[in-house]
């Protein structure tokens, strides 16, 4: 996710993408997480002993940001506890550098070998009473990107943007029917989360239509988030977010700002939003689902101990190369 261009891009009109909203329902029994960097509760620096994300330049432990992402709050405010890796033994399946199209280039699990960890490990049935959500887009993307830079394996095994746009298409929709036919009721999708290519936006676009076609399982209550609304609104009325006004143009690691906890910056790395946006996001969803608010935790030290515990069992992982984004 690009910070100055692609908010500009944002503040021209973007609203009318946004799908109406649904409401959520009161209580969560669990919450299961799929995706990319933006919700990864630690998967990749488990593969990568704690080295990637980098904790030395202000990365929060096993987060592509400088503290928490909304899917902690989510959990926080639903569960009393932040996400846990499914390396780990924990529900969030989503790892940094994933795509929803999967890259046959490299081993990170893309959005369907997700889905397929799973049900491979938590059975065939999913809890009707559990929020599952996906969050995935940004690295295809940036893939398309490159694509259209002269890197034609960008998209392999697919020979154009056409039917690489197609899988994608079909790829995201399949996982939510997927996860709905296993008996999930309670399904949050998030729509591409960024903008750093004129075709972006038609991409989400054509997304949203395919979700408007879906075929779910009565009952099944399908909440839609748009990135693409809430970065206009970040761009248009920051203070409406909660947010001062934000530096779009340098992320908080190029300015050395991270001692003040990236305040007034929109970027942490350039790529990935700061805590603060994350906080946001969460916050608008509160907003727009009818969500429980995150309470003010009894004891950060149990918080930091499970970290803590959860660190220890990354360390004795090995380290691999990966990608991420």
């Amino acid at each position: 996710m690009k910070t100055g261009s692609m908010i500009r891009m944002l503040a021209c009109g973007a609203m009318a993408l946004a799908p109406a909203a649904a409401t959520a329902s009161t209580n969560f029994s669990a919450l299961y997480v799929f995706g990319d960097s933006l919700v990864d509760g630690g998967n990749i620096a488990a593969l990568t002993g704690g080295a990637v994300p980098d904790p030395g330049v202000g990365y929060f432990p096993g987060r592509f940001t400088n503290g928490l992402n909304y899917v902690d709050y989510i959990s926080l405010a639903y569960r009393g506890d932040v996400t846990r890796p499914s390396l780990t033994g924990g529900n969030n399946f989503a790892f940094g550098g994933a795509r929803i199209v999967s890259d046959i280039t490299d081993p990170i699990p893309d959005l369907a070998p997700q889905i397929g960890a799973y049900v491979a490990t938590r059975g065939p049935a999913a809890d009707p009473n559990a929020l599952y959500i996906l969050n995935a887009g940004g690295n295809d993307v940036f893939a398309l990107g490159r694509f259209a830079g002269g890197a034609p394996g960008e998209l392999a095994p697919f020979g154009n943007p056409t039917s690489y746009v197609n899988a994608l298409l079909d790829t995201y929709a399949g996982a939510v029917l997927t996860l709905s036919s296993l008996g999930a009721r309670n399904i949050l999708v998030t729509g591409i989360p960024n903008a750093t290519t004129p075709f972006a936006l038609e991409l989400d676009a054509l997304l949203q239509a395919r979700f408007d076609g879906l075929a779910l399982a009565p009952g099944t209550n399908f909440l839609r988030f748009s990135y693409i609304d809430f970065f206009n609104r970040v761009a248009t009325n920051p203070a409406a977010l909660g947010l001062p006004p934000l530096d779009t143009d340098t992320s908080c690691i190029e300015a050395g700002a991270q001692a003040s906890g990236c305040f007034g910056y929109f970027s942490f790395d350039g790529v990935h939003p700061t805590a603060a946006v994350q906080r946001a996001v969460f916050n608008d969803m509160v907003r727009q689902f009818d969500f429980a608010d995150v309470p003010e935790p009894e004891s950060w030290a149990l918080m930091l101990l499970g970290f803590g515990m959860a660190g220890a069992a990354i360390r004795r992982r090995p380290r691999v190369r990966v990608r991420f984004g």
